[in-house]
């Protein structure tokens, strides 16, 4: 059986980041199907990386959860602009804090952050 786009949906997020929470509230109240992943404990991997990566069309550093506290230790701010996409995206596979949250990954777009006028045109062919 065929499944339809609408439980194409890859929701990706941090259970206790509140901005993970209005934006699953966000989909439920606009009817989207999705399937949840904790970012943690069931980290992106690097090919998953990638095809969000290239998918997506954003610079790679927005995948990068910079107002994480891995993110500061780990002095990623300097080390970024001389890595090459598959070193971000090894780094980024090794702790999904490290990963801009929630992310949401449809059939047509990949969407780092919660940003509901974003969400709203990439999901409005989804919704009923």
């Amino acid at each position: 059986m065929e499944r339809s786009v609408k439980s194409m949906n890859l929701f990706l997020c941090y259970d206790r980041c509140s901005t993970c929470k209005k934006a699953e509230q966000w989909l439920k109240d606009n009817g989207v199907s999705y399937e949840k992943r904790p970012i943690v404990d069931a980290r992106p991997t690097v090919a998953e990386l990638r095809a969000w990566h290239e998918k997506s069309g954003l610079p790679v550093r927005r995948f990068f959860n910079t107002s994480g506290i891995l993110y500061r230790s780990l002095n990623v701010k300097d080390r970024l602009p001389g890595m090459s996409d598959e070193e971000a995206y090894e780094l980024l596979a090794t702790d999904g804090m490290l990963v801009k949250r929630p992310l949401l990954v449809t059939p047509e777009a990949v969407l780092p952050g919660f940003k509901e006028a974003d969400w709203a045109k990439a999901l409005k062919k989804q919704r009923l």
